[in-house]
């Protein structure tokens, strides 16, 4: 059993690992606890997310400005479609979610972190094409 917050509500909830792609729903709001996109995040929810989720998070700190975000957004969405449900894609606006970008040291936009047991395993500054994200994730997870 592992346990997952829900992409709507953040309640955590207990999903036997070997049914995740069944399609499970969160048993407090109903709604589907994979959607195969991004969770944007605020710092609460973030701090949240880092506390409670046992799945791997892969975070892109981004910002509404930053013109390499923009382009590798699409990208992160689909590998967050792809990857889903053994992998959480959670997206953090720096100017928005300060704490966290400050808490994390984030000096460059985008930056890609990935988390295991609310801990940073791995990072990586700039944009990255579609091929290079998933050889990275697939060499980090």
């Amino acid at each position: 059993m592992i346990q997952t917050l829900c992409p709507h509500c953040l309640t955590p909830n207990r999903v036997d690992s070997s049914r995740l792609g069944d399609r499970p729903k969160c048993g407090k709001c109903h709604q589907a606890l994979f959607v195969g996109a991004p969770l944007a995040a605020d710092d609460a929810q973030f701090q949240r997310l880092l506390g409670k989720e046992q799945l791997p998070l892969v975070v892109d700190f981004w910002a509404d400005w930053c013109g390499p975000c923009k382009a590798m957004a699409p990208v992160f969405a689909k590998v967050a479609a792809e990857q889903e449900p053994r992998t959480r894609f959670v997206k953090v606006d720096t100017e928005r979610a300060r704490q966290a970008a400050s808490q994390f040291n984030i000096r460059s936009i985008p930056t890609l972190m990935i988390f295991k047991n609310g801990k940073p395993v791995a990072q990586q500054a700039g944009a990255l094409p579609y091929p290079n994200l998933v050889q990275w994730l697939n060499s980090t997870l």
